[in-house]
């Protein structure tokens, strides 16, 4: 970051109190009782943790300490307490809720299938059996290769069941991508499917499985192969095995493996700064711990509602908040195959008045796609039912969380904007919906139990509002990363070198108001430094959102003699991409608007125009395809995980 902390030039000040309405019936309604648990967290934070953990999760042996500090930075929480996360979100609903709905599932197709706790309950166990009987032991990992569909929950839920560590790749990502992520995992058993649909198309699954397999992947002892588009793929014999003749002759209980609370649950993989993917490995107890009560305090879940989480399970956001917190309070959820926009535009919004749904939790990218779109698509529908909103993955900017306010939310739901990663494992900034007065594109506060604070280089607290810095968490929490798998030193040198082991680095910036709001300003690799001045991207970008003819931008800095770095925009309309003189005319006015909203140090050096920006099939922006376009240099990253890379030929035209 240099010597300069990064300047904040984006201005909000507009404030939405909560809605009565919704804070006479949320579970915490009042001031008072947030402060209650802040001041609680803040006296004896192992403390609090402890008494939420004895509350919120059912042990097989109770624990008798929370916190254990001993080998810093890899702090143990509740270490001798034993626990299963699959009897949690599973075995303890049968008696009560045995036959309520838990997953509400929409196929790509329109086909649905609602599946109640008992026959998950059913499906987990046949399939922990079979994995059994192919000498799945505690401690082995599993590799989970499959579409939006509720098997890919319940092989989720399988593998815990039985100690095994599951490890989900996106199944957007590639055959290379996959091989990487078995070989550095050393899985023995692979989950995939025939295909999966999306967007009206088939995504080869399984032939994406061979090629990795075929390349490497010598760990790899059995594959298991669901049924989900019934086309023709091949199967090796002695090796894949279909789903359905796997689990046909199994029973339909399985006694769960009961497991320490630091037992690894998962792997997940994501991108590093040197391209390598991380193995971000997460426990048991303080992980689950992390889900259930993020799922009560951010959206106020209780167990009448209809939750709809649209992350893909291969990412944490489908982790925490599809495959086990709902599950773990009882909820009933929505899973979804497809994308947002097909076969039409209002697709969201037609499955969240066809299924009831009350809360619905999406990425801002998804918002900004479906706000170019027009203000009237929502309107279309009866969305009367939703009493809550939420944001994930980046930070949205004012234009979008307005749109999103006032024509899904009608002016009468809470936006809950989240900010947390896969590393912490569960949301750690967020408002409170029944207390937390809004400001449109602040995450709002850390949550209880969560101290947060913002840094300069050297380290040192910046007291002051509005000054940029370094994001940091202070003190451990129950849920966050243990390390990565197969590279301790990757992990301390990641998140802890830099201030060493009392401050994790997120590696994000963000600055903190006059009235204590945290305002994400982008990743700290994406600060430009121009002209001597440091700026975040996310401010620019927000601010050429808020032109009333730009649905969605991203910025990049590109090198410059004059000014050392230059502004690069990458913008998509409302409407047509313009040509010629109106493409000019277009660039020009939007040059002065940033000027106008932000300053002439933020003015873009250069601007682009696309139909779209590129991305992957999960919504996620792929900045470093963009940053190589703006400095003119060779593409060298894998890009089959684009929804379309014909973008990227735009993207390179001369404007």
């Amino acid at each position: 970051m240099g010597n300069e902390t990064i300047q904040s030039t984006l201005t909000e000040n507009r404030l939405f109190p909560p809605p009565a309405a919704f804070s006479r019936g949320a579970s915490i309604d009042d001031g008072q009782r947030l402060e209650h648990l802040c001041s609680e967290a803040s006296r004896d934070p192992a403390s609090f943790w402890a008494r939420h953990a004895q509350e919120e999760i059912t042990w097989h042996k109770p624990f008798s300490s929370a916190l254990d500090r001993s080998r810093a930075p890899h702090f143990a929480w509740f270490a001798d307490g034993e626990l299963n996360i699959s009897f949690n979100c599973l075995d303890r609903h049968l008696a009560r809720r045995g036959d309520k709905t838990a997953i509400i599932w929409h196929g790509d197709r329109g086909e649905t299938r609602h599946l109640s706790y008992r026959e998950i309950h059913g499906e987990v166990c046949r399939l922990a059996n079979a994995m059994r009987a192919r000498g799945i032991q505690p401690g082995d990992r599993v590799v989970i290769y499959l579409p939006m569909v509720p098997e890919a929950v319940i092989a989720m839920q399988a593998c815990a069941r039985i100690g095994a560590i599951h490890s989900v790749v996106f199944g957007g990502f590639s055959a290379e991508a996959l091989r990487d992520r078995i070989e550095d995992a050393q899985a023995r058993l692979l989950i995939t499917a025939d295909g999966g649909h999306r967007a009206g198309k088939i995504i080869e699954l399984k032939r994406a499985a061979d090629r990795a397999l075929d390349h490497g992947c010598a760990s790899i002892e059995s594959v298991i192969v669901l049924a989900r588009t019934g086309h023709g793929v091949p199967m090796k014999e002695g090796r894949d095995e279909w789903w359905h003749a796997v689990v046909a002759a199994m029973p339909a209980h399985c006694e769960p493996t009961w497991v320490g609370a630091e037992h690894p649950l998962f792997l997940l993989y994501t991108s590093g700064s040197t391209g390598k993917p991380k193995g971000i490995q997460h426990s048991t107890g303080g992980y689950l711990l992390g889900a259930i009560v993020t799922c009560k305090w951010v959206f106020d879940l209780t167990e009448s509602d209809v939750f709809w989480c649209t992350a893909d399970v291969g990412w944490v956001t489908g982790h925490s908040y599809v495959a086990y917190g709902p599950l773990a309070l009882g909820a009933t959820e929505v899973m979804y195959e497809g994308t947002p926009t097909y076969p039409h535009g209002g697709r969201f919004w037609e499955l969240c008045e066809r299924h009831g749904v009350t809360i619905f939790y999406t990425a801002p990218t998804a918002i900004r796609a479906l706000m170019k779109l027009g203000d009237d698509i929502p309107t279309q529908f009866d969305l009367s039912k939703i009493r809550l909103l939420g944001t994930v993955g980046e930070p949205i900017n004012p234009e979008a969380w307005m749109w999103y306010y006032i024509h899904v939310g009608k002016e009468r739901c809470p936006i809950v904007d989240t900010w947390w990663q896969t590393e912490t494992g569960s949301i750690m900034v967020s408002p409170v919906p029944g207390v937390t007065a809004l400001k449109p594109g602040s995450c709002a506060r850390p949550l209880p139990g969560i101290v947060a604070g913002i840094v300069d280089e050297a380290g040192n607290d910046i007291a002051a509002p509005d000054q940029g810095g370094y994001l940091v968490i202070k003190e451990p929490w129950p849920s966050m990363v243990r390390t990565i798998w197969g590279d301790d030193q990757r992990f301390k040198d990641t998140y802890f070198r830099r201030f060493g082991d009392s401050l994790y680095v997120t590696g994000d910036s963000a600055r903190r108001d006059a009235d204590g709001y945290y305002w994400i300003m982008g990743r700290v690799d994406d600060v430009l430094n121009v002209a001597g001045h440091r700026l975040g991207t996310m401010e620019i970008e927000s601010a050429l959102v808020a032109h009333a003819r730009v649905a969605e931008a991203a910025v990049v800095g590109r090198p410059d003699e004059l000014t050392g770095e230059a502004v690069v925009a990458f913008v998509v309309l409302k409407g047509q991409r313009p040509a010629g003189d109106e493409r000019v005319a277009l660039a020009k006015e939007l040059r002065g608007w940033v000027t106008e909203q932000i300053g002439a140090i933020a003015r873009p050096a250069d601007i682009r125009f696309s139909d779209n920006l590129p991305k992957t099939r999960s919504g996620k922006i792929m900045r470093r395809l963009i940053r190589a376009i703006a400095r003119g240099e060779e593409i060298t990253q894998d890009t089959s995980t684009l929804e379309n890379e014909a973008i990227l030929d735009q993207l390179r035209e001369k404007q």
